[in-house]
């Protein structure tokens, strides 16, 4: 391929493909209206391992599922090839819209054009099968359709809950289904700031920890209409500036936090929401750390202060065991904020470089954290994060140097909306989780 500008879109469904030449401009659309069972093209096709690399070259009569998690693929074709001649390449991880695939037609023809068009997919879930026609069409799709994906599930409603406004508060505020904040519910449970809150049971919430005028270890539940109960007495180490996350499905998990020094200590949750006594810490102590679900089962911590900004993480398998830190990936920071979107990929967001910031770092299906993303919406910190309506997150309160209570709404996409007008009690330190 020549690298010059331009690419071929796919329109789901419609086994079009729009050409573009260098001036960004449509030359032709065409799609001939070839068919192809695919069944019966799968069943004679030999498949091949997952490939994540950044290359590959392709072999007539082979499968290929292209995991582009990591980095994008460019596809290099036979450098000759007989009519009738099929390729299948299928979406491994649903992440070709993010990291997109790059056919490299090797000198044939592609769909009629020469190899001095740029050839990308970047369709989430895509599926991709093309045949060599002849020397004057070359390669030619015979089907490009995405793929459904599996029903979005996760928690409908969210909720906000105490924090401090000058003085430590017990109110709530809760997240419909439409990610739209109510107003005020008075506080139940002993006011308190710098706890943390997770999901647990599959449609149930947990707020445990914080500080009232020393660090406590009281927890209280959130049932599945979103009512906060009475003070339990608390399990585990007292301490604040913790986080938390849903693992397992229907568990959480309470971890890191500082005791008056900055410790890695964790606490189980089991599907009843009882809290379980310490486990001894995994990975570098810190505090004013964040925690997200992703992967339908897993968990993350990640950044934090260590005594400086930091940007490790810690990934939770499906059964509560924390591992090993891994390098960090985006800018550190600490008074962050993360929650969990599309079911199975993370967010973390906002939070204090030295000054507050609005970056944000998307975490994927394999608990991958990806580069900085500029920021919406105002830069702050001491804020709070939950899912809402299946899918979506939505940040919300904080510290810009005063008190807040704008909101940003995240898309199933993992795309931060601009501000909202804030509803309830302006505060920061509060905590977030979701139910049902």
């Amino acid at each position: 391929m020549s690298g010059i500008v331009g690419s071929k879109l796919n329109i789901r469904g419609s086994g079009v493909v729009a050409k573009l030449g260098t001036d960004g401009q449509v030359l032709t659309s065409s799609g001939a209206g070839v068919a192809a069972n695919y069944e019966d093209l799968a069943a004679g096709t030999s498949w091949q391992s997952v490939v994540t690399g950044s290359t590959l070259t392709a072999v007539a009569g082979n499968g290929y599922w292209i995991n582009t998690t990591s980095n994008t693929c460019t596809i290099t074709l036979p450098g000759s090839a007989s009519v009738g001649d099929t390729i299948i390449l299928g979406d491994y991880a649903r992440n070709w819209g993010t990291n997109k695939i790059i056919i490299d037609s090797n000198g044939l023809n592609y769909q009629s054009d020469d190899d001095t068009y740029t050839v990308e997919y970047a369709t989430d879930g895509l599926a991709l099968g093309i045949t060599y026609m002849n020397a004057t069409q070359g390669w030619v799709p015979i089907f490009d359709d995405a793929v459904a994906d599996a029903p979005v599930t996760g928690n409908d409603n969210g909720i906000f809950g105490f924090g401090y406004t000058g003085s430590n508060v017990s109110m709530t505020n809760l997240v419909n289904s439409s990610g739209v904040v109510a107003s005020d519910v008075s506080g139940v449970g002993t006011a308190r700031r710098a706890g943390s809150a997770c999901e647990y049971g599959g449609d149930k919430g947990i707020v445990a920890y914080g500080y009232v005028s020393g660090y406590v270890s009281m927890s209280n539940l959130v049932n599945s209409s979103g009512v906060v109960a009475s003070d339990v007495t608390g399990v585990g180490t007292a301490r604040g500036n913790l986080a938390a996350c849903g693992y397992g499905g229907d568990k959480g998990i309470f971890g890191y936090g500082n005791t008056g020094s900055k410790v890695s200590m964790t606490n189980l949750v089991n599907n009843s929401g009882v809290v379980a006594t310490d486990v001894t810490g995994v990975g570098t102590a810190r505090s004013k750390l964040a925690a997200c679900e992703y992967g339908d089962d897993k968990g993350i911590f990640g950044y934090g202060n260590t005594g400086s900004a930091t940007a490790l993480s810690n990934l939770v398998n499906n059964s509560g065991v924390v591992a090993s830190d891994v390098s960090g990936v985006g800018t550190a920071r600490y008074d962050l904020a993360a929650c969990s979107y599309h079911s199975d990929k993370g967010i973390f967001a906002y939070g204090d470089t030295g000054s507050a910031t609005a970056l944000s770092n998307l975490v994927s299906n394999v608990g991958v954290i990806a580069t900085d993303v500029t920021g919406v919406g105002t830069a702050r910190s001491n804020l709070a994060a939950c899912e809402y309506g299946e899918g979506k997150g939505i940040f919300g309160y904080g510290w810009t140097g005063s008190y807040v209570s704008m909101s940003n709404l995240v898309s199933t996409a993992g795309v931060i909306a601009t501000d909202v007008t804030g509803v309830g009690t302006a505060r920061y330190y509060l905590t977030g989780c979701s139910y049902n």
